[in-house]
C-alpha cells in the first residue's frame, strides 16, 4: 500500500502547475455564465460550468484544453465518482482537506492562497477538491477489486533475498480492529459531538477480545474485525496513525461512516514470504515513482471500461 503523502503527489504529478499571475487573470465569468447541460452520465448533468471549470484547469496545466478533452476528463470522473459512491469508499472530507494543504504547502502557498488562484483562474477551489477526492479513492477501490497484482515467484524472492545478503526483509505485522461511532448521513451536525465520545472512550478500550461487549454500552458503535495487516499495506488514511499510535488505539478520523479509530490488538516484527514480497513490492514502486515512471494501472483502465460499457451517457 502506498503512503497517503506519496499517493497523492504521484495522482497531481500532472497538475504541478506553476503558480505565475500571468496564468491566473480573472476567467470566472466563463463559469458563472448561465449554464446548460453537455453530458447527462447515468442521471448526472455535466453542465458548460463544469465543462469551463475544467478547461481552466487544463490551462493551469498547460495541457490541451478545447471543450471535447474537458468533456472526456469530467465524463471519467463522473464514472469514477459514481461507482465509488456506490460500494461506499470514499475517502473522507478530513483527507481531501489535509491533501489539499499538502499541495498548496508543495507550491509555498498557504491554503487560502491557493484557493485564491484556483478561484481567479476558473477552476473553483470545490472543482479542485473533487477531483482530489477521486484521485485518492479511486485507486483503493481498485485495489479492493483485483486485489495486489500477481504474486512474486519464488525465484523472484530467491532472486531479491540473494540481493539482500540472503536476508527476508522485516516489517510490522499488526492485528487490527476498527471503532466506528456512527454519524448517519442526515445527522452530520452531531459529528463534534460524536468524535468528543469516540476520544473520551480511547483511555477505557479495554483491547480486543472485549471490544465488541465494550461497544455495546455505548449508542450506535459498532466493531469490524479488520485482522492481520503488514505496514506496506495499510491504508494511506490509517498509516501513520497506525505507526504513531501510544497505546492500544490509534488517534480518531471523521469519515464517511461516522467518527472511527483502530484497536491495535497487537503487533509484531515478521519477516515470512509474505512479508518479504510486500516490503520488496513497496521498494519497486518506490523506485519506480523516483523515476518518474508512472505507467496506466491495467485494472483501473480495464474498471474504467466496464463502466463506460454499463454507462448510459447522454449528450441534449
Amino acid at each position: 500500500m502506498i503512503d497517503a503523502g506519496k499517493s497523492v503527489k504521484t495522482a497531481f504529478a500532472a497538475v504541478a502547475f506553476t503558480m505565475l499571475a500571468a496564468l491566473v487573470a480573472p476567467q470566472a465569468g466563463k463559469a458563472l455564465a448561465a449554464s446548460e447541460v453537455k453530458v447527462v452520465v447515468n442521471g448526472t448533468a455535466i453542465t458548460s460550468g463544469d465543462v469551463a471549470k475544467r478547461q481552466a484547469f487544463l490551462r493551469l496545466q498547460h495541457q490541451k484544453a478545447d471543450g471535447k478533452a474537458a468533456e472526456e476528463q469530467l465524463i471519467e470522473q463522473t464514472l469514477k465518482q459514481q461507482e465509488i459512491s456506490r460500494v461506499r469508499m470514499s475517502v473522507s472530507k478530513d483527507d481531501v482537506d489535509a491533501s489539499f494543504a499538502r499541495f498548496s504547502s508543495g507550491n509555498k502557498l498557504t491554503t487560502a492562497q491557493m484557493t485564491q488562484i484556483l478561484n481567479q483562474s476558473g477552476v473553483g477551489v470545490e472543482h479542485f477538491k473533487a477531483f482530489i477526492a477521486v484521485q485518492m479513492s479511486w485507486p483503493r477501490l481498485v485495489n479492493a477489486r483485483y486485489g495486489s497484482s500477481s504474486k512474486m515467484s519464488n525465484a523472484d524472492l530467491v532472486s531479491r533475498m540473494m540481493q539482500n545478503n540472503k536476508q527476508k526483509p522485516e516489517t510490522t505485522e499488526y492485528i487490527l480492529q476498527q471503532v466506528i461511532f456512527v454519524v448517519p448521513a442526515n445527522k452530520k451536525g452531531i459529528v463534534g459531538k460524536r468524535k468528543s465520545e469516540a476520544e473520551a472512550s480511547r483511555s477505557k478500550y479495554p483491547g480486543c477480545e472485549q471490544a465488541k461487549v465494550f461497544a455495546a454500552t455505548m449508542r450506535d458503535v459498532s466493531v469490524r474485525e479488520l485482522g492481520r495487516m503488514l505496514a506496506p499495506e495499510l491504508p494511506p488514511e490509517w498509516k501513520p496513525l497506525v505507526e504513531q499510535a501510544k497505546g492500544n488505539t490509534t488517534g480518531t478520523r471523521v469519515t464517511d461512516k461516522g467518527v472511527e479509530y483502530l484497536g491495535i490488538c497487537s503487533q509484531r516484527q515478521v519477516s515470512d514470504d509474505q512479508a518479504a514480497e510486500m516490503v520488496f513490492r513497496q521498494e519497486d514502486l518506490n523506485s519506480a515513482k523516483g523515476k518518474n515512471a508512472a505507467p496506466e494501472n491495467e485494472n483501473s483502465t480495464k474498471y474504467l471500461e466496464e463502466l463506460r460499457k454499463k454507462a448510459q451517457i447522454l449528450r441534449p
